[in-house]
């Protein structure tokens, strides 16, 4: 249980500090980091139950909807959120592994790591497109009559 504090809590301070790098404006990175956390939080529980790919696109959806969530609170681009809180799912370690099997000549490793992190990748996409399609509305609260 600490150990899962403790990772999610570094994927929201990491999220911050790519929100610092990305130009977000101070205000927001709470908000930036609350979303990269939630977003490990789902993919850390969703990935002991199925797969990689899987638990990346569900933690991605729940990216999405919270930047778009917080987007019409706070008056301001959705992609402010997107991009910094997507940064923790982002399989950056997929990338590098497959290219350091594939320079050191163990070509089937290269091919499961890196097949690993397309899979990956494609599901942020699908995950970033189907919330998306959503229509803005769902995101307003209900309106004083």
């Amino acid at each position: 249980m600490i150990r899962l504090i403790l990772q999610v809590l570094a994927a929201a301070v990491g999220t911050i500090g790519f929100s610092l790098l990305f130009g977000v404006p101070a205000r927001y990175y709470p908000y930036c980091g609350t979303i990269g956390g939630i977003g490990w939080l789902f993919y850390l529980c969703l990935q002991p139950v199925t797969s990689a790919a899987t638990a990346t696109f569900c933690a991605t959806v729940a990216v999405i909807l919270l930047s778009r969530w917080f987007a019409v609170r706070k008056r301001c681009p959705a992609t402010l959120f997107l991009i910094s809180g997507i940064f923790p799912l982002v399989p950056g370690a997929g990338i590098y592994w497959a290219a350091y099997y594939t320079v050191s000549n163990q070509l089937s490793m290269a091919l499961e790591t890196g097949y690993g992190a397309v899979k990956s990748a494609v599901a942020i996409v699908l995950g970033i497109v189907f919330v998306f399609e959503l229509p803005e509305k769902w995101f307003h609260g209900k309106k004083p009559h």
